[in-house]
């Protein structure tokens, strides 16, 4: 599994999403199977950028592995701010009256919704949020 190590700060966006990319590259992905890599990527490390450390700042980790059989993505992400598990909050009430009334929790959802695996674990005080995606699910994920 290869790693990228930069502070969480938003700035570092763009050399996130180019590190998970640049990983991704040689695989032929739809738009749609990008896309939603893209945001689901972004959703955490925003998140991790946000509030992690706040108000200082400290590093985040990425790490990106491509497996085969299936063919996937696995993506972690590793912090040692706060604890935090953004899965055990109840997911967002997305009816119109609840987006209304509710802040927050969409962002996670849309991961959780997109992605065919996300899992959170906190050891050696550091938070771990793995995502994981099928690459080949259908003929147009991926060649």
């Amino acid at each position: 599994m290869e790693n990228l190590t930069v502070n969480a700060v938003v700035e570092n966006l763009d050399e996130v999403v180019g590190f998970v990319f640049k990983r991704l590259y040689h695989y032929g992905c739809s738009k749609k199977t990008l896309m939603q890599i893209r945001l689901a990527v972004e959703e955490i490390f925003v998140n991790i950028s946000s509030y992690a450390y706040d108000p200082s700042v400290g590093p985040a980790e990425v790490r990106c592995e491509v497996r085969q059989d299936p063919l996937r993505v696995i993506i972690q992400f590793l912090d040692g701010g706060k604890p935090f598990d953004p899965l055990a909050k109840e997911d967002a009430d997305i009816t119109a009256d609840g987006l209304f009334s509710r802040e927050g929790g969409l962002g996670i959802l849309l991961v959780k919704e997109t992605m065919d695996g996300v899992s959170y674990s906190y050891e050696n005080g550091k938070n771990i949020l793995t995502i994981e995606k099928k690459l080949a699910e259908t003929e147009d994920a991926c060649l």
